[in-house]
């Protein structure tokens, strides 16, 4: 007689903002001069067990632009999801939350960059879309390199 798999599952039960903040240092100084910022992305994701098998994962979206050396404007975005994951070996759950969960909340998080842009008065960024099944890959691939 076999044992029987627990049934493998996967929703997301909510999708919301943690934390958001926006600086534009220059402030009003920005807005005589040509749009051109350079523009720097960082991402980061964290994962919290929230009860057996309820997990919290955090994207956090840090865009920079600067122009002429100068910080013209941060913004970063903590956009988090419950999602409900279940019966998955540990290899399956990392890469559910490195690839799946960032992947489903990372178009939230680039709406509220944009939406934090306008209310600044500066142009929304319209940042492209992200493959975060290569950045799984790309960090899987340097950890077993460090191992």
């Amino acid at each position: 007689m076999s044992e029987q798999q627990p049934e493998q599952q996967f929703g997301v039960q909510r999708i919301y903002v943690k934390d958001v903040s926006f600086e534009s240092p220059q402030g009003v100084a920005l807005f005589g001069k040509p749009w051109k910022p350079a523009v720097q992305q960082e991402l980061a994701t964290t994962t919290t067990a929230v009860n057996d098998d309820h997990y919290e994962v955090v994207l956090t979206v840090t865009v920079t632009g600067k122009m002429d050396d100068q910080v013209a404007f941060v913004v970063e975005v903590k956009q988090a999801g419950l999602f409900l994951i279940k019966g998955l070996n540990d290899g399956q759950m990392r890469q559910v939350m490195g690839i799946n969960c960032p992947s489903i909340l990372f178009p939230y998080a680039r709406q509220v960059i944009d939406s934090m842009m306008v209310a600044g008065t500066l142009p929304p960024l319209m940042l492209p879309p992200i493959n975060f099944e290569a950045l799984y890959q790309q960090m899987v691939e340097q950890q077993g390199a460090a191992h």
